[in-house]
C-alpha cells in the first residue's frame, strides 16, 4: 500500500484523536503539501518543532491502527467489494445485474 494513501487513510479514520495542532499541521503538511518551512513560517514556530508535532502526530496515527486495525479491516472489505462487483460485471445481465452491481457500489460508498 502505497505511503501517502496509508497516511490519508490514518487520518481519516483516527484524526479525530489528534490535538488540534497535530491535525492541522499534519494535514497541512500531507494533505495540502506544504514543507515544514511554510507551515513553521505561517505558525510563528521553527521547523524543527513543527516536524516533531507532524513525527508525532503520525506516531500515534500508526499506534492506533496497530491497536485498532480498522483501516486494514476497510482496506480488505474494499478489495473484496472490488472483486465481487468485478465477478458480477462478467455475468449475463438477466434483468437484476444492474440491481446487484448498483447495490454493491452502495456499500462501497456508504460503508452500509
Amino acid at each position: 500500500m502505497d505511503d501517502t494513501f496509508l497516511r490519508t487513510m490514518l487520518f481519516d479514520f483516527y484524526g479525530e484523536l489528534l490535538t488540534e495542532k497535530q491535525r492541522e499541521y499534519y494535514d497541512l503538511h500531507y494533505n495540502s503539501d506544504l514543507s515544514l518551512f511554510e507551515i513553521a513560517e505561517m505558525s510563528g514556530t521553527s521547523r524543527q518543532a513543527v516536524w516533531d508535532i507532524i513525527r508525532r502526530s503520525e506516531q500515534t496515527l500508526r499506534d492506533t491502527e496497530r491497536k485498532t486495525g480498522l483501516v486494514a479491516r476497510a482496506m480488505k472489505q474494499r478489495r473484496a467489494l472490488d472483486e465481487l462487483s468485478a465477478l458480477v460485471s462478467d455475468l449475463p445481465d438477466d434483468g437484476r445485474k444492474q440491481q446487484i452491481l448498483s447495490k454493491l457500489q452502495e456499500v462501497v460508498d456508504y460503508g452500509i
